[in-house]
């Protein structure tokens, strides 16, 4: 990889990581409900399983999608659907301390396997392994795969120290509400390039 494609590998990593999407809508909500210590496993899940997503992408997976083409409306329909699910849980939440009412925040696992089902994750994958790995060599897959680790956990952690810094704003539990209810749209929104592609 020459250091020009290096370059904008890693400015295509920053501005596709700390822009809005899933993943920063959901940690923005959980710093504020959860805090930030409780969001850390949240974090490091959305990153690193980012990366594997990015490796295994690479490593050859998106041939199966282009073998089996309604894999990907199978793809779109889950995504959609664990997305509204998702919002539902968002437009819930109540406050960390209230006990019962206020859930937990995702696990490492479960960020990790949100991945999966994240369509900016999915297009920020094919982007990165089409644009900037021309050899598809394997080294070429784990440099994109660790610039986007390298990047994208400061970059989800903004989002979680702005939902934290948030929270105390929110310690009405109206405003909180409100907060969760606005969220939940937002992450509704985000779905619109899915579910109406230009």
């Amino acid at each position: 990889m020459t250091y020009d494609l290096f370059l904008a590998l890693a400015l295509f990593a920053f501005v596709s990581s700390i822009t809005p999407g899933p993943n920063n809508l959901m940690l923005m909500a959980s710093g504020a409900n959860f805090g930030f210590r409780r969001t850390i496993p949240h974090m490091l899940g959305v990153a690193l399983g980012f990366v594997f997503m990015v490796v295994l992408v690479g490593a050859g997976l998106v041939q199966v999608f282009d073998a089996f083409p309604i894999s990907y409306t199978v793809l779109k329909v889950a995504s959609v659907l664990y997305l509204l699910y998702l919002a539902w849980k968002i437009a819930n939440a109540g406050p960390a301390e209230a006990s019962g009412s206020g859930g937990t925040p995702m696990t490492f696992l479960q960020a990790a396997a949100f991945q999966w089902v994240n369509p900016k994750a999915w297009a920020m994958a094919l982007t990165a392994i089409s644009v900037y790995t021309p050899d598809q060599t394997l080294w070429a897959i784990f440099l994109v795969g660790a610039v986007f680790g390298a990047i994208n956990l400061p970059s989800v952690g903004s989002w979680t120290i702005l939902g934290q810094q948030m929270a105390r704003f929110l310690t009405n539990p109206q405003r909180l509400t409100q907060f969760n209810w606005l969220m939940a749209a937002l992450l509704v929104a985000s779905l619109y390039p899915v579910i109406w592609p230009q």
